[in-house]
């Protein structure tokens, strides 16, 4: 048993001995869940790839926001402007903002907290997102300017991205201990094997929150969390098993959202090591999926298909495309690649995930059809994002929903720190700077559509489909709209108790 399930012992499907070690839920205390995927290097620094996510969004504020339908909305820059060639960008601040340890938030703190993430030294998974950023100036203390090294029209639309939260200025040394922002929640206690408290924010800049408390526990098995919130010791679940949507819409105990969204779980060839570096054993492993069965299968149906495309359904350039399963010609390419008799591959998954499993199991059943062989390997979740992924030679991986330029580049550009298949193909890379420096809109959005199709041909992972997100919430829980979790205005979620 790990060290962050020490509280709670499955039995049967619904049944859990063993409490947690606190006092019972109050209505003003709301508690969830995260799966504790960086192990040891978990912390609250935004930027760092060990953050908790789930402590982040709640505890610190981006300059520009997501709307519910996923536009850019004012955070904590209430408004902005570019020049005529988008090259310039002017962010003008609020200045009613203080952090948590009561200093004021000011264009000082976002030049630092930008320059911190372009900084080389650092290395920061984050910095693919701003790269195109040459330059942040504070004008005066609620104006910034940031001068790009070239035309980037939807610059917004990267800064909504949820890792870029505003610190405190010189706080580089102690931000992944303190997590200081200036969110709705402020940290109480941090323990990311255990419970991390957060509490109310009383001086939160859009006014006090409903809640008197957060409580996140690190859960790393999805598993083990859906029976945490069966057994309400949990009030919210944001991963749910597709699987399972029937049977929690068959009671009434629970509140379920069914929520389409650009986030996809996927396979990770990786383009360096062999036999994944020819392109050809590459589409060969792609074109002998079956992605509507998969889909049945994996999500229950609850997801959109993809052709390899990491942009979202919904998102303004995505491209159609078409990609049934072809069996001969996967055979074919294979046997070009000096494989006529197949060959055998290792798939390494974990439970972090609920459906990796599955998904495994329909490509291993699907991939023997053309002599290949998918040995599944079972690796722990508790450190799987360090240990794992990135490390192996193929794997299972989840990413979030974003922008069509970020999934692009954060994923498969060649200088991008998570660039997780290794791909290297300075076509690709050229193909996106020219579809970023298009100020036409339909001329960018066709630029955008023609690096997904190149993508298709030569990528090192699978996406079969973009998923649907399954929340399960108690029933006391309000003013959680049907929403990604980066859209949700934490400060108004409360907690009713029933009969109060």
């Amino acid at each position: 048993m790990t060290k962050s399930t020490h509280w709670l012992v499955i039995v049967g499907s619904l049944t859990i001995i063993g409490l947690l070690p606190i006092p019972a839920t109050s209505g003003e205390v709301l508690r969830m869940a995260h799966d504790v995927g960086s192990g040891g290097l978990s912390n609250l620094d935004p930027i760092d790839k060990g953050r908790v996510l789930q402590i982040t969004e709640k505890t610190m504020n981006r300059l520009i926001r997501p709307n519910a339908e996923g536009r850019p909305s004012p955070d904590l820059a209430k408004s902005w402007s570019t020049n005529e060639d988008g090259t310039v960008w002017t962010l003008n601040l609020r200045n009613d903002v203080r952090f948590h340890d009561g200093t004021t938030f000011d264009a000082d703190d976002v030049v630092y907290s930008l320059n911190r993430i372009l900084d080389p030294q650092r290395d920061s998974p984050a910095r693919s997102v701003i790269e195109m950023v040459k330059s942040v100036h504070a004008k005066d203390k609620t104006t910034v300017k940031l001068t790009l090294h070239a035309t980037f029209a939807d610059l917004p639309l990267q800064l909504m991205d949820a890792r870029l939260r505003m610190i405190p200025e010189g706080s580089d040394d102690t931000i992944a201990k303190t997590g200081i922002g200036t969110g709705p929640f402020k940290i109480s206690k941090f323990d990311a094997d255990g419970i991390t408290v957060l509490e109310a924010n009383e001086d939160y800049w859009e006014g006090a929150p409903k809640l008197n408390r957060i409580e996140l526990i690190g859960i790393p098995d999805s598993n083990t969390r859906l029976q945490a919130f069966l057994a309400g010791q949990l009030d919210m679940e944001r991963g749910v098993k597709p699987l399972m949507r029937r049977a929690l819409l068959r009671s009434d105990r629970y509140v379920v959202q069914d929520i389409p969204t650009g986030n996809w779980s996927g396979l990770v060839f990786r383009t360096d090591v062999a036999p994944f570096d020819d392109v050809r054993v590459r589409r060969a492993l792609r074109l002998v999926v079956d992605r509507e069965e998969m889909l049945k299968l994996a999500l229950d149906g609850g997801g959109i298909i993809s052709c390899d495309t990491p942009v979202a359904p919904n998102d303004q350039y995505r491209g159609e495309q078409n990609c049934p399963q072809d069996i001969e010609q996967a055979k074919a390419l294979l046997a070009e690649a000096g494989y006529p008799d197949g060959l055998t591959i290792k798939l390494h998954v974990a439970p972090i995930d609920g459906i990796w499993s599955s998904m495994a199991v329909v490509f291993q059943q699907q991939a023997a059809k053309a002599g290949i062989k998918v040995k599944i390997v079972n690796a722990a979740a508790d450190g799987y994002w360090s240990e794992v992924w990135m490390k192996k030679d193929m794997f299972a991986t989840s990413w979030g929903e974003r922008p069509a330029h970020q999934a692009l580049s954060e994923a498969f550009s060649s200088e991008a720190k998570w660039n997780e298949s290794y791909l290297s193909d300075h076509n690709f890379d050229f193909a996106l700077e020219r579809a970023q420096a298009e100020l036409d809109f339909y001329d960018r959005k066709q630029a955008y559509i023609e690096v997904q199709d190149y993508l298709a041909q030569i990528s090192g992972t699978l996406i079969p489909f973009h998923r649907s997100q399954l929340v399960a919430l108690s029933p006391r829980v309000k003013n959680v709209p049907a929403v990604k979790s980066d859209r949700i205005m934490w400060h108004e979620v409360d907690v009713v108790d029933e009969g109060s």
